[in-house]
């Protein structure tokens, strides 16, 4: 859902309330419909992703209904979440997370695919895809070494440890971070009060500079590329299968390595 928040600034919002906005394969294409929407609206000069579904940004994929997918399913899934994250990325306009909630594997990936992130006190981040016997397959090993630097990112995602929004901030993961207020939207006001400090800045000149800073970064291989294809074994291993299966039975997994 896309709302015009303010003169110039447009909100992605996020309402999928029963799966607390997991990401499921038609919660994904209709947010690359809107993120296509917006590559082209010429109204929009700060876009801002929140959640209306309280104490969560995004829970990462939709583990319930990928559980069911077979391997070839499952990387056309992925592929497509992969894709988003990239379009994201490449919205023309500055783009702002605001993680009132928690945001734990594709979750925190889409609000790292956006330039700038705000996050209250309480909320839960992490890449915890390996405690599911996965890997951030959305450009999260990418973007999370970029955000932190490299020895920090590769603990976070072999430990899958979730921070609070203090400790993201601390690192680096998050440009702002804030109390929780009574109404649970701090980090959305305070997403709010950093796209009017960009407001006032020459359009084109933010446009462009956003641009040659993504540029500058080619020099590295491009977070939207493809993960090598030996990352995709993880998919058959029984380890990924023993992940899914201990989450919809919602107990610890029991990994043996294979």
């Amino acid at each position: 859902m896309l709302s015009l928040c303010s003169s110039g600034i447009v909100e992605v919002l996020l309402c999928r309330h029963k799966a607390r906005n997991a990401l499921g394969y038609v919660f994904v294409s209709q947010l690359r419909n809107l993120v296509s929407a917006l590559s082209n609206d010429s109204v929009a000069k700060v876009v801002v992703f929140r959640s209306l579904v309280p104490g969560v940004f995004c829970a990462g994929a939709d583990l319930k209904e990928r559980a069911g997918m077979n391997p070839a399913e499952s990387d056309l899934f992925v592929h497509g979440l992969r894709t988003l994250m990239t379009e994201i990325a490449s919205l023309p306009m500055p783009t702002i997370a605001a993680m009132d909630g928690a945001a734990l594997g594709g979750g925190l990936e889409l609000a790292m695919a956006c330039d700038l992130r705000t996050a209250a006190y309480t909320a839960q981040m992490g890449l915890i895809e390996t405690t599911r016997g996965l890997l951030p397959g959305a450009g999260g090993s990418q973007r999370l070494p970029r955000a932190v630097g490299l020895a920090l990112a590769k603990e976070l995602i072999f430990t899958g440890k979730r921070l609070g929004g203090q400790a993201a901030l601390e690192i680096g993961l998050v440009n702002r971070a804030v109390e929780q207020n009574q109404s649970g939207d701090a980090a959305h006001g305070e997403a709010l009060s950093l796209a009017r400090e960009i407001l006032p800045q020459a359009p084109v000149a933010v446009r462009l500079a956003k641009e040659a800073m993504n540029r500058g970064m080619e020099i590295l291989p491009p977070p939207s590329s493809s993960p090598p294809p030996f990352c995709f074994q993880v998919i058959h291993t029984r380890d990924r299968k023993e992940g899914m299966a201990a989450f919809l039975e919602k107990r610890p997994p029991r990994f043996t390595g294979e």
